[in-house]
């Protein structure tokens, strides 16, 4: 028994020590282009559920009206739409080269309107490590990310005065 178990430790050792060279000798590439590493998606979309789980049951303080939504549209338009798009308009260059993939919010296989909102205000208020998103609890005060939050929920149902806010 004593032999078994050594072994496995041995095993670990030799797999851990194996693991680190491979990712100090350049074996994972950093670049934003290069392919997925097996299990990465699965594994993110893992750990960020997990980091969410209480998150879903936050309920949106802010009532659903126009003036909730343009204030949303213009923090939207100064801090996010330079990754995650505006109606009508191209993906940005900036978008292009990032890895993951922005979700392109007012596409339609974009959109978050499905998400609770309380997702929606876990990820601007705490980012998404490893994916570019930031974190908005230290430069947006906790209304102007609920009117952001309102604004990406409510993506499908933008009123005219609001569409013209965010420029399309």
């Amino acid at each position: 028994m004593k032999w078994f178990i050594l072994g496995i430790v041995l095993t670990l050792v030799v797999l851990a020590a194996g693991a680190y060279l491979f990712v100090k000798t350049g074996g994972i590439s950093m670049d934003t282009t290069a392919p997925p590493l097996p299990l990465e998606k699965t594994v993110a979309e893992m750990a960020l559920r997990a980091s969410m789980k209480q998150a879903a049951d936050q309920k949106n303080p802010l009532p659903f009206n126009d003036d909730t939504m343009l204030a949303g549209a213009r923090k939207y338009k100064q801090n996010c739409a330079v990754c995650h798009g505006v109606p009508g308009q191209p993906p940005t260059a900036i978008s292009k080269g990032m890895f993951p993939d922005p979700p392109q919010l007012f596409e339609k296989k974009g959109m978050m309107t499905d998400d609770p909102e309380g997702e929606t205000f876990w990820k601007v208020t705490h980012g998404i490590r490893l994916s570019g998103m930031p974190g908005f609890q230290s430069t947006l005060s906790d209304t102007e990310r609920w009117q952001v939050t309102t604004l990406v929920a409510h993506a499908d149902k933008l009123s005219p005065v609001v569409l013209a806010e965010l420029g399309h």
